[in-house]
């Protein structure tokens, strides 16, 4: 018997210990929604019925907090993220160049050029938001902008939840954090303004910035370096252009060396490759440890 959905909230909790972080917010996040609005619904219909009541009848169809974790559980199982690694251990040799088979790597690679333009997006944002909200508390449209801004902020962080378990595959939330609906609009940015989640968010944002920026210059760099080391040897071949041109004199490398700077260029990139799959995973976690808020 529960008599407040906060209860049915925890015991549902306490059946989902052990589960992924991100799979406990969707389940707690979509209970609360239901049972919520559920009811709202009941309460609609009679104002004077008791609130442990009603929810017996709303849980006897929603389900038992048991019952609602073996399914989400079971859910999980069927849809996990598709890069998630399930490759049995291989020697180092395989690992290595077996990266550009890894479509985790891949994945990294993309959402470092990614991070850029959302870390700069993120961080326009935030600050533009917050400097704004700041500058109209005097005024009476200024806690409804703040409220419209946080709320947007939860929202990229779902956007960017999304974007991190596709390219990333970490498991992360696909299901906003239920806000309240029947609530006031005060009492709705008050609840904002006291949720760690929400701040915790903002952070990433700036974090993203920063991030962003040193994996694109990582990025960029890299590829200049490799592309010179390969394309050198060609254009010296046939074009017959010096690797050095310095103060009239020209330095040219000898024809034997072509096959070692391609290698180099090659090697360089399968390095650099299975770094950025390290990068990946460790900004997978560090924004799952940013963004999934129970």
């Amino acid at each position: 018997m529960f008599n407040t959905i906060d209860q049915y909230l925890e015991a549902l909790k306490n059946e989902m210990q052990g589960s992924d972080s991100a799979l406990l917010s969707d389940a707690l996040a979509d209970a609360r929604e239901h049972l919520s609005i559920a009811l709202a619904v009941v309460r609609e219909k009679n104002a004077d019925v008791n609130e442990a009541d009603a929810l017996k009848t709303i849980i006897e169809e929603y389900g038992t907090p048991e019952e609602t974790a073996s399914a989400y559980q079971e859910v999980e199982r069927r849809t996990s993220p598709s890069l998630k690694q399930t490759a049995k251990p291989q020697s180092w040799f395989v690992r290595f160049f077996g990266v550009y088979a890894d479509a985790r790597a891949w994945g990294a690679l993309l959402y470092m050029l990614i991070a850029f333009v959302t870390g700069v997006f993120y961080f326009t944002w935030a600050v533009t938001g917050l400097s704004l909200s700041i500058s109209f508390a005097i005024f009476i449209f200024g806690l409804p902008f703040s409220l419209l801004f946080l709320l947007s902020v939860r929202g990229l962080a779902l956007l960017e939840g999304r974007l991190v378990e596709a390219l990333l595959g970490v498991r992360m939330p696909r299901r906003p954090l239920f806000s309240h609906q029947g609530m006031k609009w005060f009492d709705r940015l008050k609840a904002l303004l006291t949720d760690k989640a929400t701040w915790l968010m903002l952070v990433y944002m700036f974090f993203q910035f920063v991030l962003g920026t040193v994996y694109f210059v990582l990025l960029v760099t890299v590829l200049s370096f490799l592309l010179s080391l390969i394309v050198v040897p060609f254009l010296q071949g046939f074009l017959h252009e010096p690797l050095v041109n310095l103060n009239g004199a020209r330095y040219f490398i000898p024809a034997w060396s072509y096959p070692l700077f391609v290698l180099g260029g090659f090697l360089l990139w399968t390095i650099f490759m299975n770094t950025a799959r390290g990068v990946g995973q460790l900004h997978g976690r560090f924004a799952k440890w940013m963004l999934v808020s129970e």
